[in-house]
């Protein structure tokens, strides 16, 4: 499917990838948040899927502002290495702001019925985290989510669903920093939290070095109920 085309709240447009399901009938929202390799093959899979479920699934690229309409390849040293320039230098107030837009965009869609939900991996896990503390998003799914814990303070503005899939041998998110979010989050009652053991950070990316069919069939099937909970109207 082509990419759309979203004006920021500041000026200036992005690209974003859209997947509709089959039919011409109306469908609930479904906000796809990138991982630092921008919208590349791997999040469009991720679209094509929640399309495939029903969804009207966006993945709006996050890293228009350094580089437009990038597609790094997260199994080699080079992308990588691109990416990690591109998220030092990444505003995670910016992200938000053209999240919000891109919520606005999809819930303008003439087949929107409603109700919108954001899944997010890596950068995107936390991006999700902040969607659920910063703007109306119906509900929220952050996958290995990095450095949340230091924006624990925004928790209390949490009020529709959040839910957090946590890689508990994560390295981009040490055993203390699980437990800060962990304890941070236990009091708002629209959180949920899963922990799984024994597995690395991505351990839902098909193809990658550190995917686990096991877990992420599980992460993946708790999504799906709660985003079927949670988004049905």
């Amino acid at each position: 499917m082509p990419d759309v085309t979203i004006d920021a709240a500041d000026s200036g447009r992005f690209s974003a990838y859209l997947a509709e399901p089959s039919g011409k009938g109306h469908a609930p929202g479904m906000l796809v948040i990138q991982e630092i390799f921008g919208v590349n093959a791997n999040v469009r899979a991720i679209c094509d899927d929640y399309a495939a479920q029903g969804y009207l699934a966006l993945a709006p690229d996050l890293f228009w502002r350094q580089e437009p309409d990038l597609q790094l390849d997260s199994e080699t040293k080079e992308g990588w290495d691109r990416a990690m320039q591109l998220f030092e230098g990444f505003s995670e107030t910016k992200g938000v702001e053209d999240l919000i837009a891109a919520l606005g965009w999809l819930r303008n869609h003439p087949r929107f019925d409603g109700k919108a939900g954001t899944v997010g991996y890596c950068l995107g896990g936390k991006l999700a985290y902040l969607m659920a503390t910063r703007s109306d998003i119906d509900a929220a799914v952050g996958y290995y989510g990095v450095s949340i814990e230091g924006s624990l303070g925004e928790a209390g503005a949490i009020t529709h669903p959040l839910m957090l899939h946590v890689a508990e041998k994560d390295g981009f998110v040490p055993p203390d920093a699980q437990a800060k979010v962990k304890a941070g989050l236990a009091p708002i009652i629209h959180v949920t939290l899963h922990s799984y053991p024994g597995v690395d950070h991505a351990f839902a990316r098909k193809g990658g070095d550190h995917y686990d069919s096991q877990a992420a069939a599980l992460a993946d099937q708790r999504t799906t109920a709660f985003f079927q909970k949670n988004l049905s109207r």
